[in-house]
């Protein structure tokens, strides 16, 4: 089937919340559209990026808001302490904003352990201390055994947009090029060789960090950058499918480029998983003008601490095919890349 002659898939329709709605891909993007901003609409939400964006005195402010329900709530390279404080520190960044507050909600299960509960405080104060924010309010609540798989955690945050930055997903220009900030899917990954029992030699670890020191730098080197997102549920595939929509441009990838680490690869092939639709908890994606992506690829990979020694320019915006990503394989040919259906991995952030 040619790109040109592709039909559109047809809305689902469910008369009841399916796992799937909660995974990032068509089904979560229906029922935002279907439910959610008929009733909720404004000018902030309509815009459908990571965060909110209104001014207040000291100026323009985003405000983000998540939950997390990943199982298990320790994993290697991580826990669901610190992945709630970078998952919020990182989509306030990605929207041009430095991250001042945080607020954290609990809900535990009756007869979780205190030692684990201290555990995961802990992390948040060292994730928090790290990403230069505070958690200034919360909340805790306790339900029955059964009710809840030990903890989950919702986090909102609130940052200051840097002035003069404008970006957006709507905002990608033909020309622009794709910088993605290291290896993808080890999130996902880790997450679930932890679940199902499964060892590599060499180990994956979760990338989870905050990256708001590094994009700050960016954007400092480079406020000309046109678009960020953090590619966590749905992988790269659903954020590069979200940009491309949201901007009506067409995406190309180089397959080639597309950096993964060997055993994630290894991973994902043995549980019949893409890893472009695996989340990660630790990487931007950046489509800045060609002129600036060298300047952004080297202030990816002289930042420490979050994996930008594999970052790599992995493809390009173009005029063709909007709304579609479409992929050059190592051989030649070109496919379409989807937006995920439902998620892959559920539980996983």
């Amino acid at each position: 089937m040619s790109i040109e002659s592709r039909c559109p898939v047809p809305l689902l329709k469910h008369e009841t919340i399916q796992m799937a709605h909660g995974a990032g891909g068509r089904l979560s993007r229906e029922l935002t559209r279907k439910v959610f901003l008929p009733h909720l609409g404004n000018r902030c939400l309509e815009a459908l990026d990571d965060q909110a964006k209104f001014f207040l005195e000291a100026g323009m402010v985003a405000f983000t808001t998540d939950t997390f329900v990943v199982s298990p709530l320790f994993f290697p390279g991580g826990n669901i302490g610190d992945l709630a404080v970078n998952g919020t520190v990182n989509d306030l960044a990605v929207g041009g904003a430095i991250p001042r507050y945080l607020s954290a909600g609990f809900v535990l299960e009756e007869g979780f352990s205190l030692a684990e509960l201290e555990r995961v405080v802990k992390s948040i104060a060292n994730a928090a201390r790290i990403a230069g924010v505070q958690v200034v309010t919360g909340d805790t609540k306790v339900v029955q055994k059964g009710q809840c798989d030990g903890m989950f955690i919702n986090t909102s945050g609130i940052g200051v947009v840097k002035k003069g930055i404008n970006v957006s997903c709507s905002n990608l220009k033909p020309g622009d090029r794709i910088v993605v900030s290291g290896t993808l899917a080890d999130h996902g990954m880790a997450i679930m060789t932890a679940r199902e029992g499964l060892s590599f030699q060499s180990g994956i670890m979760s990338d989870t960090a905050s990256l708001n020191g590094m994009i700050s730098k960016i954007l400092d080197e480079v406020p000309e950058v046109h678009a960020m997102r953090d590619p966590t549920r749905g992988g790269l595939a659903a954020t590069l499918n979200e940009l491309a929509g949201a901007s009506r441009t067409g995406i190309v990838l180089d397959e080639a480029a597309l950096p993964v680490r060997p055993d994630v690869q290894g991973a994902c092939e043995l549980l019949g998983i893409d890893p472009l639709n695996v989340a990660n908890e630790g990487k931007v994606v950046i489509a800045a003008p060609a002129e600036n992506a060298e300047a952004v690829l080297r202030v990816m990979r002289e930042e420490p601490g979050v994996s930008g020694k594999d970052a790599a320019i992995v493809g390009e915006v173009v005029d063709d095919h909007p709304g579609m990503v479409i992929i050059r394989t190592v051989l030649g040919s070109r496919r379409i890349l989807e937006m995920p259906l439902g998620e892959q991995l559920p539980r996983i952030c």
